[in-house]
């Protein structure tokens, strides 16, 4: 059953979706609409061919990679201050969740007005990271097994003790799920931020020059280059993420 299974999930799955979007291309019949994917994949080869592809690539995958570092730096930090702190949860709470409930493209207008282009997409990846990054810690530290704080606080457990032994390994999975959510949003919320506010050479700003040059090969490109490697750094993350919980 198991080579079945895999047929199914890497062989007739993507045949079926390439199949219907050919067709779809050819019911359309112009390639200005829905090029077929024969045309976006000959566009894909083009551009890898040319430095500007990884260079473009690169920028943004630091911007996006900035961008979750800080937001989980913050989200985490902001977790424990909240949780062990009634007044910073006054405080920080209803911020936050302000910030998870607001539309991403009303905080890439409002980032325009006070900091460079080069930086809007990290700033954004960074605040869309904050409240998933928290949340997750949040509910794992409210989740905690108060016997075992009792009993490191009984054994006279130092707080870095106390962190290492009791803390650490109980948010880890919960810190884990989160993190895999915060990089989709990340990456996604980092890309429009380019594609509205263009950095000189980003992915988004790739995305935006094919929009207005009607090059609507050259623009699925660039979408397939991006889900490609989401996919692919998901992948390697959820890998060193299972590695770090057997650990």
């Amino acid at each position: 059953m198991e080579p079945l299974k895999t047929v199914r999930k890497y062989v007739i799955s993507p045949v079926f979706w390439l199949g219907a979007w050919q067709l779809a291309a050819w019911g359309v019949g112009r390639e200005l609409l829905l090029p077929g994917p024969g045309a976006v994949v000959r566009s894909l080869i083009s551009l890898a061919g040319t430095a500007d592809f990884y260079l473009s690539a690169g920028a943004t995958l630091w911007r996006v990679f900035l961008g979750l570092a800080w937001g989980t730096a913050a989200g985490t930090a902001l977790a424990f201050l909240t949780h062990f702190f009634p007044w910073a949860d006054a405080i920080a709470s209803p911020a936050v969740r302000v910030v998870r409930a607001t539309p991403v493209v009303s905080f890439i207008l409002l980032v325009y007005l006070w900091v460079a282009r080069s930086a809007i997409p990290w700033v954004i990846a960074g605040l869309m990271v904050l409240p998933v990054v928290w949340g997750s810690l949040t509910a794992g530290l409210d989740s905690m097994d108060g016997k075992l704080l009792e009993m490191g606080r009984a054994y006279r457990f130092s707080r870095w003790k106390l962190l290492r032994l009791i803390y650490l390994p109980a948010l880890r999975p919960h810190f884990s799920a989160g993190l895999l959510t915060a990089f989709g949003l990340a990456w996604k919320s980092g890309v429009a931020a380019e594609v509205l506010c263009p950095p000189s050479r980003a992915i988004g700003s790739r995305l935006q020059q094919a929009k207005l040059g009607l090059e609507t090969a050259d623009l699925f490109a660039w979408t397939l280059a991006i889900v490609a490697l989401s996919l692919l750094l998901e992948g390697l993350l959820r890998r060193g993420l299972g590695r770090g919980n057997k650990a």
